[in-house]
């Protein structure tokens, strides 16, 4: 696998990482996931403008993004990930200086990397719907930040691993806010209704698409936190991301969503994304 180093394309096991470098002691630095079809970047514009705001609100110094923007592109031709379905993930961190909690000195490099692999969509959740299940949101607040610290993420997802489920729905002050990688959205009586913006979610890239496809299809939109106890009334839930698109969700912890099926305004916004 060709990956993309501090300004260098080199095999990834030639990349290496110093033990001072940031992210790997504090998780300090942010991410992207890109997802491309046959060559095709599915809104990379909107992901180096979210990746630019992560930066942003951590106050870390931006690599040259006119560059970093025509990375993904290179690292598909250079795996021969031109065809088919592929994901880019982007990673820059504050980089490595000595340890201590503050920032080090501004003109310490920025550290890089990126790479790019073949992804195989989940055809059986996307047909039948998924399994999530419940956890409480114990996670800072700021999670409109796309940053590398995600222990309470990895702890949920393998949770919800380990009762054999998809994804977990956060649970704050008793409302949905999302998954541990994934954005939310329930219907209720024909409306589509998701959190609001704000530090409890990530702004999903996947999220806003649809919301726009929505408003395209007539389809209403409310955005007001979901409470976990009206879930048992709602007519279809889903999950929407980078690489689970309009994902059906037919059943939340042990209780059955609608008729135990995907409905028909999941379907008709899994069809609009891909088209």
């Amino acid at each position: 696998m060709t990956v993309y180093f501090n300004g260098q394309y080199k095999p990834k096991e030639e990349v290496r990482l110093s033990p001072d470098d940031r992210g790997f002691l504090f998780g300090d630095g942010v991410y992207e996931v890109i997802c491309a079809y046959n060559g095709r970047q599915f809104k990379a514009v909107e992901h180096f403008e979210r990746l630019m705001r992560s930066m942003v609100e951590l106050r870390i110094q931006p690599p040259d993004m006119d560059a970093l923007s025509r990375v993904p592109e290179n690292l598909l031709r250079e795996n021969g990930l031109e065809s088919g379905w592929a994901v880019i993930y982007i990673q820059v961190t504050r980089g490595a200086a000595p340890r201590s909690h503050p920032f080090p000195d501004i003109e310490t490099p920025v550290t890089v990397y990126a790479y790019a692999a073949p992804f195989v969509t989940p055809e059986k959740e996307l047909e039948q719907g998924a399994r999530v299940v419940t956890t409480p949101d114990n996670r800072w607040l700021r999670c409109d930040i796309k940053s590398v610290n995600l222990l309470p993420n990895v702890l949920a997802a393998q949770a919800a691993r380990e009762k054999e489920a998809k994804d977990v729905l956060f649970i704050r002050d008793g409302a949905v806010t999302e998954g541990s990688y994934t954005s939310f959205g329930a219907v209720f009586a024909g409306k589509v209704v998701t959190h609001p913006e704000s530090h409890y979610i990530l702004p999903g890239i996947t999220r806003s698409s649809v919301l726009e496809l929505c408003s395209q299809l007539s389809i209403p939109v409310e955005r007001y936190p979901v409470q976990a106890a009206r879930l048992k009334d709602a007519d279809e839930c889903m999950l929407w991301g980078t690489t689970t698109q309009v994902m059906p969700v037919v059943q939340v912890d042990d209780m059955t969503i609608g008729n135990g099926k995907p409905g028909p305004i999941t379907r008709k916004l899994q069809t609009a994304l891909l088209n």
